[in-house]
């Protein structure tokens, strides 16, 4: 397809890397040219300095041509603007990224009225993200599928865990029936594993399970599953902003430190029930004074990654709390992997797998439609979820007899309001959302996983 990025910032930078990684002609309009150039060098794609606001700009980009137009500059209002201007190609579909609570809260009237396919927050789907982790504490990551009725969740087995030595065959029959662990890294390395593959202390493994049945599991394996009652944030920006809201509304206690005092008085007003803190987190002797050593959960989401992860790893030496570390950098996410952080947040990156989820589904799939699509293990596997159309040709197959490729996994079937963890005999009907697990990029149709 043919995709305009407005915006060489960091999002448009990786959103560009990563649709032309899937073979899409990608064009990228900003006014920064050594933004351009970066972007250029680093990939195959076409950079124009120019504005999203000018015809004539987006006419050398190919507007008239164009499948898809995403714009992620620093203005909400430019965003808007040029998804206007666009959206007169009746073809393209439009996609804007918009950061400001107060256009957030009317998303259903500017969709309608500008014609927008779609309006992300990287703010407020972070925020979400770090909110559902502190509600279950011991997750590394969650991902929902099936209208939250399914989750992905990745977990680090303790040392001593009753899974310790335990292959995959045994933990479905003698510890929990229905679950699929569908994948596991260790040392580095990553496995979708089979039944006879033996899970080690240490690993990270992730499981497709029903919430309702996670409470179980994990209580069955020493894991411990209640929300934390307290949480201390670093940074008063905007995703501190929709993050306190949420957990405030969980009934979680928030204390939020903020360097800048006219910020700090914003908070205050806006949540009575935060304590608000002005002054440096770097202050150890601040951060002991206010508590850190007791608080149920520290979330460091600054505006600098550095400072975000030394204060993470700060924390986990001096208590025992949740750390959750925002990351806006990502050229180093193998060497910040393998630091001992419980759970970190690319912002940029969960932006991106919501406009890939949204530009597979719009390939004209035969027979499915992409429903949701998060990556994992660093990029090296996918989770998709994919809706079943009657032209489906894995329709009625049962799992056994079908032929999948390689390293592909048929996790989770939803159907109705019931809920399949499939066994060899289970078959996939129309209208199920089934959920696959894959090393293989770019799936965009269920018939992509068969070889």
């Amino acid at each position: 397809m043919n995709i305009i990025i407005v915006g060489a910032g960091k999002t448009g930078a990786t959103l560009a890397e990563d649709l032309s990684g899937e073979g899409h002609n990608v064009t990228v309009i900003d006014l920064d040219q050594d933004r351009l150039e970066q972007i250029g060098a680093e990939n195959d794609i076409l950079c124009i300095p120019g504005d999203g606001l000018n015809n004539a700009d987006l006419s050398e980009a190919g507007i008239e041509e164009a499948d898809v137009f995403i714009a992620v500059t620093g203005s909400d209002e430019q965003n808007l603007l040029s998804c206007l201007f666009a959206g007169k190609n009746q073809n393209c579909a439009t996609i804007a990224r918009v950061r400001n609570p107060m256009f957030i809260k009317e998303n259903a009237f500017i969709r309608d009225r500008i014609g927008l396919s779609m309006i992300i927050n990287p703010e407020l789907a972070a925020a979400t993200e770090i909110s559902r982790l502190l509600r279950f504490p011991s997750a590394i990551e969650i991902n929902t599928f099936a209208k939250g009725r399914l989750e992905q969740l990745t977990f680090k087995i303790p040392s001593g865990s009753v899974l310790d030595g335990k292959n995959l065959t045994y933990v479905r029959t003698k510890i929990e029936k229905d679950l699929l662990v569908c994948s596991v890294e260790r040392g580095g390395e990553f496995y979708i594993p089979s039944g006879n593959f033996e899970l080690k202390s240490g690993d990270k493994v992730s499981v497709v399970i029903a919430p309702r049945v996670a409470q179980r599991f994990f209580r069955h394996i020493g894991i411990d599953t209640h929300k934390v009652p307290t949480a201390m944030i670093v940074g008063g920006g905007m995703m501190t902003h929709y993050l306190a809201d949420q957990l405030l509304n969980h009934n979680i206690g928030v204390k939020i430190i903020e360097s800048d005092r006219e910020r700090c008085e914003e908070l205050n007003e806006k949540f009575p029930a935060a304590i608000v803190i002005n002054g440096d987190a770097t202050d150890k002797k601040l951060l002991l004074e206010e508590g850190v050593e007791d608080v149920g959960a520290f979330v460091a989401i600054s505006g600098i990654d550095e400072e975000n992860i030394l204060l993470s790893l700060f924390v986990k030496e001096v208590s025992d709390a949740k750390t959750v570390t925002k990351v806006n950098r990502i050229a180093f996410n193998s060497v910040i992997a393998k630091l001992d952080l419980d759970s970190v947040i690319y912002p940029r990156s969960i932006t991106a797998e919501y406009i890939l989820q949204f530009v597979r589904a719009k390939q004209n799939a035969v027979g499915s439609n992409v429903e949701n699509l998060y990556k994992l293990v660093e990029d090296k596997v996918e989770a998709l979820e994919f809706k079943i159309r009657e032209d489906a040709p894995i329709i009625g197959v049962p799992l056994s007899r079908m032929r999948l490729k390689d390293n592909v996994l048929i996790c989770g079937i939803s159907r109705a309001r019931k809920i399949i963890i499939p066994g060899g005999s289970d078959t996939i009907q129309a209208g199920d959302s089934v959920i696959v697990v894959t090393s293989h990029k770019h799936l965009n149709d269920v018939s992509d996983i068969l070889a």
